[in-house]
């Protein structure tokens, strides 16, 4: 192709891309529905994030995908009754190219979203309370803030600190919000209101509470009742702890963001079937804990696992020394920015809380190493079956793609790709398909996953399922 034809093309995709955000946007605010293209969500998307997600399909499925294939299903979707669903226009409109079987493109639709046509009363809103502002609780913020809109469920309402020392405490916590070293700036506006000590985020009023304990707080002088409160802290990690939050007058549910003692263990996509309306109190786990539990679930069910070591190469986080200085942990008192530091780390048991399959089958160790963001999970696994590389990598691809776990397993198959690539993953985990190892019963997996933003996620998905508001996706995966 010529240059004139190459920009021409280009030229006519980014003019149909344009036509897609304000389809997008009003399905999302009128009616809550969800756009993605194979699991890349675009709602509140530029022209070139849309564009990108589209290329993104070929390097996982094979096959080119354009907006030419999607928008004709966006532009059907947009007049159908639907409501309050995700749906997936990439893997719908690849679908009936390989399915349609001479129906025209509204009768398959009609067929594969009919129960997305079944018009509901809404769910409602449910208040939320951030306790903790740290990187957790900034990345929750901007997740909850982005997903804002008509028919949101999840409201975030105030955010719960201690008093700092400045003066201009409020303005030094927007900062933090609307700064980030490591994930970029925010996208939107943040207004800081020191009469009513709250922050405005793109519209939405977020109450800013100073407290020193969280037993003694009336969230209902804010209006704020039947909260959900997630505790990013870590300071309190069992019943006892954090039941101190049930104490305080609008609160009905709390999450810890951290592994917790005596309570329930959640991993999204794994064991979240085991989460009752009696569960006030639960926790999210942690960050690698989240990364390899789903890959361990996927390759369990399929081969079987004898047993295995899972060794973490993690980002230094806040709980290390900038330089030499005392620690009470060993070894975690040395520079974080200057060393690579062995220290231990509970995740490999932990996830027998969340698959019980696997009690007693791995250990765990971990190297804390000078990178900001994004660590890897390296599986070395003793299966119970043969398994052949090219077989395994197809099958992860799969999961990744066409389960039920494709929120929580990404995949990558780029000769390139470096830990910076995977900051703002959504996934809990990426597996490397190039250094994916076997012989015989045996592998060794590599599964990137972004420590704060992919966890934060993965928080996100099981407040949803807390309140109720997860949206059911489209087109089912088997």
């Amino acid at each position: 192709m010529t240059q004139e034809l190459i920009l021409a093309d280009w030229n006519a995709r980014e003019a149909i891309a344009e036509a897609m955000v304000p389809l997008v946007g009003r399905l999302y605010r009128d009616r809550n529905v969800e756009i993605s293209i194979y699991g890349r969500l675009i709602v509140k998307r530029s022209v070139i994030d849309i564009l990108k997600a589209h290329r993104f399909v070929r390097q996982v499925e094979g096959e080119e995908l354009s907006v030419v294939d999607t928008f004709p299903v966006l532009e059907a979707v947009s007049a159908m009754s639907v409501n309050e669903a995700h749906i997936d226009i990439g893997k719908l409109a690849v679908k009936f190219r390989a399915e349609g079987d001479g129906r025209t493109l509204k009768e398959f639709l009609e067929t594969e979203l009919a129960g997305a046509t079944v018009q509901g009363n809404g769910t409602p809103s449910t208040d939320v309370v951030l306790y903790g502002f740290g990187r957790i609780g900034r990345l929750l913020a901007r997740l909850m803030i982005d997903r804002s809109g008509a028919g949101h469920s999840l409201s975030l309402k105030a955010i719960v600190v201690r008093k700092g020392s400045a003066a201009n405490d409020l303005e030094k916590r927007a900062s933090l919000l609307r700064r980030d070293s490591v994930h970029g700036s925010f996208k939107g506006t943040i207004l800081v209101d020191e009469e009513s000590q709250s922050l405005i985020v793109n519209g939405n009023l977020i109450k800013v509470i100073f407290a020193d304990s969280p037993d003694n707080i009336d969230y209902t002088r804010y209006g704020i009742n039947k909260a959900l409160v997630i505790d990013n802290t870590g300071k309190w990690r069992d019943e006892a702890g954090l039941a101190l939050h049930l104490k305080s007058k609008g609160v009905a549910r709390v999450i810890l963001t951290a592994p917790g003692k005596g309570i329930k263990n959640i991993v999204m996509g794994v064991n979240d079937g085991d989460i009752t309306d009696a569960d006030a109190i639960l926790s999210a786990a942690s960050c690698t804990t989240n990364a390899i539990t789903p890959v361990l679930k996927a390759i369990y069910d399929k081969y079987g696992i004898a047993n295995g070591h899972v060794e973490t190469v993690h980002s230094y986080t806040n709980d290390q020394n900038l330089i030499d200085n005392y620690h009470k942990g060993d070894r975690r008192g040395r520079a974080a920015g200057l060393n690579m530091v062995i220290t231990e780390t509970g995740a490999a048991k932990a996830v027998s809380k969340a698959l019980p399959e696997l009690e007693g089958k791995l250990t765990g160790n971990a190297i804390r190493v000078p990178t900001p963001n994004v660590s890897m999970a390296i599986l070395n696994l003793n299966l119970e079956t043969e398994v052949e590389k090219e077989e395994l990598n197809d099958y992860l691809r799969n999961i990744a793609l066409h389960s039920k776990l494709q929120k929580q397993v990404d995949y990558s198959n780029s000769p390139e790709a470096v830990s910076s690539d995977f900051v703002g993953s959504r996934a809990a985990g990426v597996v490397d398909g190039l250094a994916t190892i076997t012989s015989g019963k045996s592998c060794v997996l590599y599964v990137w996953y972004d420590n704060e933003f992919g966890y934060s996620c993965q928080v996100v998905r099981l407040a949803q399922r807390i309140a109720k508001c997860t949206l059911p996706a489209y087109p089912i995966e088997a």
